[in-house]
């Protein structure tokens, strides 16, 4: 490489997002990806909880995405707190791309977010609870009394009443659908 190839054009053609430098890490509970997201987003680091892709189903349903040049510091935050993962995986390809949890769907009045297999609905106009499904936790019809019927400025996060892998994804859709529904 020359001096002269510091200065010269980028080729164009290159994808501009790529997610060569994204990993994910894989751990064998749900209550290790959690745990492990609240010491990573603690520790200042950009992740993001997303479903597995097909080509690395183990553990749970779960994944972190985490930026690959930090690996090292990762792992040995995640080490050091007794939370290590099973595996790390680089996502080399579309194939090993995570599977984004949210699904959101528009009825017009009203507005649906899936995240995994919890469901919340919400009527848009006046921002009220109107139903949650999904799930088979023993914690998910208590849940449920204390949600519908009220805003979602009013309704607790389900993670501060919730126990379980299905009080975690309706907390993940929850704040979905407080993005969703933000002026």
């Amino acid at each position: 490489m020359s001096i002269l190839d510091l200065f010269r054009k980028k080729d164009s053609r290159q994808p501009v997002d790529s997610q060569v430098d994204r990993g994910l890490l894989v751990f064998a509970h749900t209550s290790e990806v959690i745990r492990a997201e609240k010491l990573l987003k603690a520790a200042g680091w950009t992740i993001k909880v997303m479903g597995p892709p097909p080509e690395i189903q183990k553990g749970c349903d779960l994944v972190v995405e985490f930026p690959l040049m930090e690996k090292l510091n990762i792992l040995r935050t995640l080490t050091e707190s007794g939370t290590p993962p099973l595996e790390i995986v680089p996502v080399t390809g579309p194939l090993l791309a995570p599977v984004d949890l949210f699904q959101v769907k528009d009825f017009g009045n009203h507005i649906m977010v899936r995240a995994a297999n919890m469901k919340i609905t919400v009527e848009k106009s006046t921002r009220i609870i109107v139903n949650i499904s999904g799930g088979g936790c023993p914690d998910v019809p208590y849940i449920a009394t204390q949600l519908i019927g009220r805003t979602l400025e009013e309704a607790p996060a389900p993670r501060d009443i919730g126990h379980t892998l299905c009080g975690y994804a309706l907390d993940l859709a929850h704040q979905e659908i407080l993005r969703q529904c933000s002026p």
